[in-house]
């Protein structure tokens, strides 16, 4: 069941997100409590559906037990990872059953070389924590590659914003509304 839906064009530029809109989050749309990543989404004007799950924060792979919990396809659950790519930060997102190919990444994005962040790194430039980083409501939104595995699904699952929240939308409508790249960067 859509929570919100609308029509997002499709060359538009990342949307932006200011702290006084997820103080605003229309919560008569019945949405759990307002993360930054459900107001860019509902701002967008996108159809997307919500799945709240217990989470287990002593869990190692949030990814595989985000799938499990809310019975998708490991392939349709998408992790957001951040990385340095010749020191600038990307978001890069990628199936919960594959891993981030590095030199794939940067050739993507036309750089040279590619490292992940550290996890303190990743939450302090997203606003988010591990487990619960979304590729929507960053705090400054990160360019952003997603694996081109997601065309082959009707719907994708990405983290909505915390750990135990997921956000079900079309992959196209997660390019458009971040003006993602689409390129093969997942390996097995």
């Amino acid at each position: 069941m859509p929570v919100a839906s609308g029509r997002a064009p499709l060359d538009r530029a990342p949307v932006d997100l200011v702290a006084a809109d997820v103080a605003t989050f229309d919560v008569a749309k019945r949405l759990p409590a307002g993360t930054p990543a459900l107001v860019v989404l509902q701002r967008a004007g996108v159809d997307f559906d919500v799945h709240e799950f217990e989470a287990d924060s002593s869990e190692r792979n949030f990814g595989l037990a985000a799938a499990q919990a809310i019975g998708a396809d490991a392939a349709r659950v998408f992790k957001t990872l951040i990385a340095l790519v010749d020191n600038r930060p990307y978001c890069a997102i990628v199936p919960v059953d594959r891993q981030l190919a590095l030199k794939a990444l940067a050739a993507a994005v036309g750089g040279k070389r590619a490292e992940m962040c550290v996890p303190a790194t990743a939450e302090r430039m997203t606003g988010y924590v591990v487990g619960g980083i979304s590729p929507f409501g960053q705090k400054r939104q990160l360019p952003t590659v997603i694996d081109d595995s997601s065309a082959t699904h009707r719907t994708i699952y990405v983290s909505g914003g915390r750990r135990g929240l997921d956000i079900e939308l079309a992959p196209a409508k997660l390019v458009s509304v971040l003006a993602a790249v689409v390129a093969p960067i997942a390996t097995a």
